[in-house]
């Protein structure tokens, strides 16, 4: 299920330096390589990840607490480029997040399984992010296919083991939305490939 459908307020300079003082989002801004990708983002938006704030109901409670704990997802954060106009879609976000061995399937690499579910969670950002936005449709989706190539090991470490999620909105159809993303690694080794489908929701769950 796409995540995330709480409005909040469109970023203001206050609420950007609110971001970087989050735990998750500093964890990120200290790693060079990632703070990097941020820099090169043109009127970049860098806040943590709206879905691992636990909600009522056990609603998102993947993300925010299962898997949120310092040795699975030690950390997620995402941005991507504020539009000039603020009724201009997202059609493109960046996601980090930091893997722990709790994720593993083999010793020191992330459950294949575990990976697709990374890759369906940074894919329904992109529909998420407008949503909170109050730009584009306001229906919540669900996941109708995802596709994922696996290209190489997703590494995990006692530590921490860093990778970065892009996703993009190739196409949108109606009630349907079409991603694509991969995910990579420091040294920019694509580590997996996904395309997918997203259905806006005709009713609520």
């Amino acid at each position: 299920m796409a995540p995330g459908t709480q409005k909040h307020n469109l970023p203001t300079r206050e609420s950007r330096e609110e971001a970087l003082a989050d735990p998750e989002v500093a964890h990120f801004a200290a790693i060079p390589w990632c703070a990097a990708h941020v820099a090169a983002t043109p009127n970049a938006i860098f806040e943590k990840c709206m879905t691992r704030v636990a909600k009522p109901d056990f609603e998102e409670a993947l993300m925010a607490e299962t898997l949120n704990r310092p040795d699975a997802i030690k950390a997620y954060a995402v941005f991507y480029s504020e539009p000039a106009n603020p009724q201009d879609l997202i059609t493109e976000v960046g996601a980090f997040l930091t893997l722990g061995p709790m994720l593993n399937g083999w010793r020191g690499v992330c459950h294949g399984g575990i990976v697709m579910t990374i890759m369906d969670e940074c894919l329904g950002q992109l529909a998420a992010i407008n949503r909170v936005r109050g730009v584009g449709p306001q229906a919540e989706q669900m996941t109708a296919y995802l596709n994922t190539k696996f290209l190489s090991p997703v590494r995990t470490s006692a530590e921490g083991t860093t990778v970065m999620v892009r996703a993009r909105t190739t196409k949108l159809e109606g009630r349907k939305q079409f991603v694509e993303g991969h995910m990579e690694d420091k040294n920019g080794t694509v580590l997996c490939r996904s395309e997918g489908l997203f259905i806006q929701l005709l009713s609520k769950i």
